[in-house]
């Protein structure tokens, strides 16, 4: 396992003599980068009401409430600090943003940008090992900053590329589209990274590259980036994924195929046994639906279709498992999802958050949890994109539409 030492080392052998110092170099050689500021985001104004004049709007099951928590713009996936101590939540933009709730009563006091001393490219994925490192994925390039949770106060961090700018995918196959990089520490101490394909469908002849690389699937690789694998197959854009606390599988949204019509293709949440499988896209555009562009050619893959079908087009994003205990039982590790709302619809729907029961033989039933941030005029006043759990046992909520993230906690009284 890597080190604060060994990834000093590694940091220092990349900074040698001769080169043109980046600030990244600069930073592994432990030097300053002359960044002296954050940019720190105000937390109460006309925004903040606002946004909790909405949250009065929210349905939810009874005993629940839901409060907003932070003021974070562009706010997407998120990961807590292991000691509770900061959330780091990342973007699609260029920001990785340190949430803090120094008094510790369940509101933000503070958000700032998360090393400003280095430029980052759609950091969207943000995770934690259990022993205190931070991994964030972006376009094209995998960082890990070891003990972020109590650097992260300066401008300057260690940072170490564990997968360099470049070589997360073929730079030609570099995109607008689907970059949105969720990254996990899985069971098994290592980290899985999805890699959403740039298409609406997948044309025949990028097949066989995509394959190679996990491009329109899933990769694993040990926390300092050697063995590299594809783990999973056949997926359009899955932008969250989470493991089962007691069989340790992986579990995944993925969102399906546009241009369909209003009904059809349905969301996914998938269920991943072993190494390997396949998630049928290109053949199926959601569920088994099959895809125009590939609907008369015979499948030439073994498909594994999703447990549970979702609304058509609501864009299913975070998920993560619940193992808090402040729920009640029945939610004992159930599914919660956030639903980003639907652009390629008629009518819109989604933008709110999904809850999966699991019974004892594997079915799945997904029904709302909290909704109502599509108004009656059909309008927006939020996008859920993920859920995680506080160490309390409340859920966080992030929304890059509203820049905001929300709290949602449980009382029986």
């Amino acid at each position: 396992m890597k080190t604060l030492a060994t990834a000093a080392t590694a940091l220092t052998l990349l900074a040698g003599p001769g080169l043109a110092q980046s600030n990244l170099e600069k930073l592994g050689a432990f030097k300053v980068t002359g960044t002296k500021e954050h940019t720190f985001i105000e937390q109460e104004g006309p925004q903040a009401d606002s946004i909790r004049e909405v949250l009065e709007g929210i349905t939810l099951p009874e005993g629940f409430k839901i409060e907003l928590y932070a003021l974070v713009p562009d706010a997407r996936h998120m990961a807590m600090a292991p000691q509770g101590t900061v959330l780091f939540v990342g973007t699609k933009k260029s920001k990785v943003w340190a949430v803090m709730d120094r008094d510790r009563n369940r509101v933000a006091d503070e958000v700032k940008d998360f090393a400003p001393s280095l430029e980052l490219d759609v950091p969207n994925g943000v995770a934690f090992s259990k022993d205190g490192f931070l991994f964030i994925a972006e376009r094209n390039r995998v960082m890990m900053y070891p003990a972020a949770e109590f650097f992260h106060e300066s401008p300057d961090v260690v940072a170490v590329p564990i997968v360099p700018q470049g070589d997360l995918i073929p730079v030609d196959e570099e995109s607008y589209n689907h970059t949105a990089r969720v990254i996990k520490v899985g069971p098994d101490d290592k980290l899985y990274i999805s890699l959403g394909q740039p298409f609406n469908v997948a044309p025949a002849e990028k097949l066989d590259l995509y394959n190679e690389v996990g491009i329109g699937g899933m990769i694993r690789m040990n926390r300092d980036g050697t063995g590299r694998e594809v783990y999973t197959y056949g997926i359009r854009n899955s932008v969250g994924h989470d493991f089962h606390p007691e069989t340790g599988e992986l579990w995944f949204t993925d969102n399906q195929v546009d241009g369909m019509g209003d009904d059809i293709p349905p969301g996914e949440i998938n269920r991943q046994t072993e190494a390997g499988q396949h998630f049928g896209h290109p053949w199926f555009g959601g569920g088994t639906v099959r895809t125009n562009e590939y609907a008369g050619e015979e499948v030439p893959v073994d498909v594994v279709h999703p447990v549970s079908e979702t609304i058509a087009h609501a864009a299913d994003l975070g998920m993560s498992f619940y193992t808090g205990k402040m729920f009640p039982e029945k939610y004992k590790n159930a599914i919660f999802s956030a639903q980003h709302g639907s652009w390629n619809r008629t009518e819109p729907v989604g933008a709110r958050v999904m809850v999966s029961f699991i019974d004892a033989d594997g079915n799945v039933t997904t029904e709302p949890f909290a909704e109502g941030w599509i108004d009656e005029n059909g309008e927006y006043d939020g996008r859920p994109v993920d859920v995680i759990s506080m160490k309390d046992g409340s859920l966080l909520v992030s929304d890059d539409f509203a820049n905001a993230i929300y709290r949602i906690s449980y009382s029986a009284e």
